[in-house]
């Protein structure tokens, strides 16, 4: 178990062998990576509810104070984090059966998990965030809406492409496969939370 969480970290610098070792699936080797996967999907989640529009109005009738943002974005983004595991584990599994895959839908959900590392890692934005503009980021029309506001929203987007970058050399190393093979196989699991997404902002 040591070493799954060892390579939680090593997956931001090396990614090609830790993904390779997801070739695994026994029971005993999913068991083993289990509790990183856990806290990488939870941390994955709340990142990801605290990068939406949502959150960015969630107090501006003044009734959230800083206890109610982080109980919101902890339950909210543990939700997240378990619907994006599972649903979009499915969309990828999908994707890469239909491009020859015999593997489990188990090691699809674990390669979309360790992929979202860099998503995880984006909390690390956060303090630094509250610390130049405090509750702004989380009512219409604060300091945040500057120049400083703009770098912090592109940085959060890296991270989200350095995951979708992530995810397509993971299915390239689990399945020994071609860059456009393992990108078209990963490209209904990378366009799905951006249509959410740009569903949700037009409504």
């Amino acid at each position: 178990m040591r070493d799954w969480w060892l390579r939680a970290l090593l997956v931001l610098q090396r990614p090609r062998p830790v993904f390779a070792a997801l070739r695994d699936d026994t029971r005993e080797a999913a068991a083993e990576r289990a509790e990183p996967v856990l806290l990488i999907i939870l941390l994955a989640g709340i990142a990801t509810v605290l990068a939406t529009s949502t959150a960015a109005h969630l107090n501006d009738d003044g009734s959230f104070g800083g206890v109610l943002i982080a109980v919101w974005a902890f339950l909210v983004g543990s939700l997240n984090g378990f619907f994006g595991y599972f649903i979009l584990g499915a969309i990828l599994h999908g994707g890469v059966k239909a491009f020859g895959s015999q593997g489990s839908y188990r090691r699809s959900r674990h390669v979309l998990a360790f992929a979202a590392v860099p998503i995880a890692l984006s909390l690390v934005l956060w303090p630094v965030k509250l610390a130049l503009y405090g509750g702004d980021w989380f009512h219409t029309g604060g300091r945040d809406t500057g120049a400083g506001g703009l770098a912090f929203d592109l940085l959060q987007l890296a991270f989200f492409a350095w995951a979708a970058a992530l995810l397509v050399i993971g299915v390239r190393a689990v399945h020994g496969w071609t860059w456009p093979r393992a990108g078209a196989a990963c490209a209904f699991a990378v366009a799905a939370p951006l249509v959410v997404a740009l569903v949700l902002s037009s409504v």
